[in-house]
């Protein structure tokens, strides 16, 4: 499979700007790749396609306000920062991106909030983008860390136009986020309300809970046409014990396995042990998944709509198919369906 093949003209006006007025109730299609079908839903009549004891694998990082803007010492110009990833919470060591990227220098300064109280100075210069910032603040981790939630917005896309609104600050988190690491949400994630939850709950499905910390690596362009020459960002994963239990007694079982959005299934196929059942894990991992590949530990899917040439419409075809998925997504565009973060959902079994 070549870059080339994940191309496909998606209309501007189906990119998503807000979500669905209810989590539950954006569009669901449905693809069977055993029967080659494809149905039109609403999310919550998701629940019609399990049984008792099938599983759902959620992700339940959580997005932190990771879009920060300073201003540059001397000049006073408005830079933007993006914190990508903590390096050392001691020294408080940031990984970033920058914007505009050309007028930030290593020994520059930068300032934040009104009384400047948060400093930061620019000590490496990794890529032309990137940068890795020391914060100065007079004041102890705890502090400093509520400095920056409180100075710091909702990271929504950029293709996202409009100004954070204060209804992004909930709806760009799923309802079970608790580990708080992800610059951008598990979007699959975000379809699911309380009430849907306790639907499946009462239904007899069992859940599992890993953790992947999304970076902005999910969601770098692919630039090369031959596949296996793109490198992945490497991101944090946590596969804990009774995830596994829950797992491998849905694997014993033949029960359905649900991956809940792109990055649920890299984390899992991240952790398959040579009897093809999951282990724990604990590190990080950059598995990029392309076609052709052979999944081990789930068995159906829920995910978005993605945008061409994305690492993540590559994953989609991987697990349903080439053929189906590209029919899929014709229909999507004829359908109206809403593409990317705050889009639809597609429940692939």
């Amino acid at each position: 499979m070549k870059l080339s093949h994940f191309n496909f003209n998606l209309p501007e006006e189906l990119l998503a700007e807000r979500p669905a007025e209810n989590r539950d109730e954006s569009k669901l299609m449905v693809l069977n790749r055993k029967e080659q079908t494809i149905e039109h839903k609403t999310f919550k009549d998701l629940i019609d396609y399990f049984e008792p004891q099938d599983v759902m694998v959620l992700n339940n990082t959580k997005v932190f306000p990771a879009r920060l803007y300073g201003n540059k010492e001397k000049t006073g110009a408005r830079i933007e920062v993006f914190l990508l990833r903590e390096l050392n919470s001691e020294t408080r060591l940031w990984d970033v991106l920058v914007d505009p990227a050309r007028k930030i220098r290593i020994g520059n300064k930068l300032y934040f909030g009104d009384d400047e109280s948060l400093v930061a100075e620019v000590i490496d210069n990794t890529t032309s983008r990137g940068r890795t910032l020391r914060f100065l603040y007079d004041g102890s981790y705890e502090e400093f860390r509520r400095k920056l939630t409180d100075l710091g917005e909702t990271p929504l896309p950029k293709y996202i136009k409009r100004d954070v609104e204060p209804e992004d600050q909930e709806r760009y988190q799923t309802i079970y986020a608790k580990e708080e690491g992800a610059v951008a949400a598990p979007t699959a994630g975000l379809h699911f309300s309380r009430h849907l939850l306790k639907r499946l709950e009462i239904k007899g499905v069992n859940f599992a809970e890993v953790t992947l910390h999304v970076g902005l690596g999910t969601f770098s362009p692919v630039e090369v046409e031959d596949l296996s020459k793109h490198k992945m960002d490497s991101e944090e994963a946590y596969i804990r014990k009774p995830a596994t239990d829950t797992i491998n007694r849905a694997i014993g079982e033949k029960r359905r396995i649900c991956a809940v959005g792109t990055t649920v299934m890299r984390a899992l196929e991240s952790a398959v042990s040579s009897a093809n059942t999951l282990n724990e894990f604990e590190g990080w991992t950059n598995k990029f998944i392309f076609p052709p590949y052979d999944f081990s530990i789930a068995n159906c899917m829920i995910t978005n709509f993605h945008t061409p040439k994305s690492t993540l419409l590559m994953m989609v075809s991987a697990f349903a198919g080439h053929d189906l998925m590209k029919k899929a997504y014709d229909e999507a565009i004829k359908e109206g369906y809403k593409f990317y973060s705050y889009g639809d959902a597609m429940l692939i079994i």
